[in-house]
């Protein structure tokens, strides 16, 4: 086997990842040696290298966190994998396992968690390690490329949708058709949902149409809180996927008594809370990060139904730093995947 692989480092915040030639990792007990087919390109991505959260990553590190791939060798004492099997590594790299969260199906909100492509080095290489125990079993016959944005964009709109507590026949209004917003759409109708999308690009406004939205609304136009509410009644909930401050106090406005805004969009800054509509309205406004393990297999047997598919666009690694400038532009229209082999 090769000693050494191809893999795109950041070495610096803010600056260009640098591609390089290093070492292939070897696994160790209860980990795999995952070779990567693919790996989604994520906004979080762009944080990550570009230092924006208060808890940075370490540097050096290869980000990447949407990883699909097949098992190239295992650790001692791993039995649930074995080398060929495909497999997906998602956001949650690992957990404690034995805090109140992990053990109340909440191991995204554990303490000891370690994160893939932030906390450990991650998918834009040509081998990576992987923790037995969370990396998920894909679905058998699952094209990769497509199944690459399910491990970030697919769970974290799939568990964005449940936060909502919206059940079906309800309407969900979805702000922002990019990367998760454009999945949030399948998988909102997939669930019985009627859909309202919001965006300022008439392109993403046409591909939510084509997605199977019921509605769709420019984000500027006046007055668009009264329009839903005449021709609605209201959101009984709200998925906030884009990365806009305004988009979050759009949302809350669209919300009918008794509703809930689930958001994931993470955008710098704030927003107001009108306490006196979120208390008389008996509002609900809650935030939502990826998913748990389960959520992922239940976001990718959507995909092996064929109810619900990522738009992607195969580029190979030695284009990231213009796939950057892109994301950073607005200019990509579902989501980008580079493939490895």
């Amino acid at each position: 086997m090769r000693k050494m692989m191809g893999a795109a480092i950041a070495t610096s915040f803010g600056r260009p990842l640098i591609l390089s030639d290093v070492a292939i990792p070897s696994p160790g007990p209860g980990e795999l040696l995952v070779k990567v087919a693919a790996c989604g390109v994520c906004h979080t991505d762009l944080h990550a290298v570009d230092g924006d959260w208060p808890v940075k990553p370490k540097l050096p590190f290869i980000p990447g966190h949407e990883v699909v791939g097949h098992v190239a060798a295992v650790g001692q004492g791993v039995t649930q994998h074995r080398e060929g099997d495909a497999i997906g590594v998602a956001w949650l790299h690992d957990a404690c396992g034995a805090c109140e969260y992990c053990g109340t199906g909440r191991e995204t909100l554990c303490l000891g968690q370690h994160n893939t492509g932030y906390s450990i080095d991650g998918g834009y290489a040509e081998y990576m390690l992987a923790v037995a125990d969370y990396a998920v079993k894909l679905p058998r016959g699952l094209d990769l490329l497509s199944a690459a944005p399910i491990l970030c964009a697919g769970v974290t709109a799939y568990k964005g949708i449940k936060e909502t507590d919206t059940k079906p026949g309800d309407w969900l209004a979805i702000s922002g058709v990019g990367g998760l917003g454009h999945v949030a759409v399948q998988y909102a109708k997939a669930m019985g949902l009627h859909v309202l999308a919001i965006d300022v690009s008439d392109d993403k406004l046409a591909l939510a149409r084509r997605l199977g939205a019921d509605m769709t609304l420019h984000a500027a136009v006046p007055d668009l809180a009264a329009d839903v509410s005449r021709r609605t009644g209201g959101m009984h909930g709200a998925l906030i996927t884009a990365v806009s401050a305004p988009a979050f106090a759009q949302c809350l406005s669209l919300l009918r008594p008794g509703g809930t805004m689930s958001m994931v969009g993470l955008p710098p800054g704030s927003f107001a809370l009108p306490i006196f509509e979120v208390v008389l309205k008996r509002l609900t406004v809650r935030g939502s990060i990826v998913g748990t393990r389960q959520d992922l297999a239940e976001a990718l047997m959507f995909v092996a139904e064929g109810k619900v598919s990522a738009q992607v666009e195969s580029r190979p690694l030695s284009e990231i730093n213009g796939i950057f400038a892109e994301l950073k532009a607005g200019r990509v229209r579902g989501r980008i995947v580079l493939q490895m082999h």
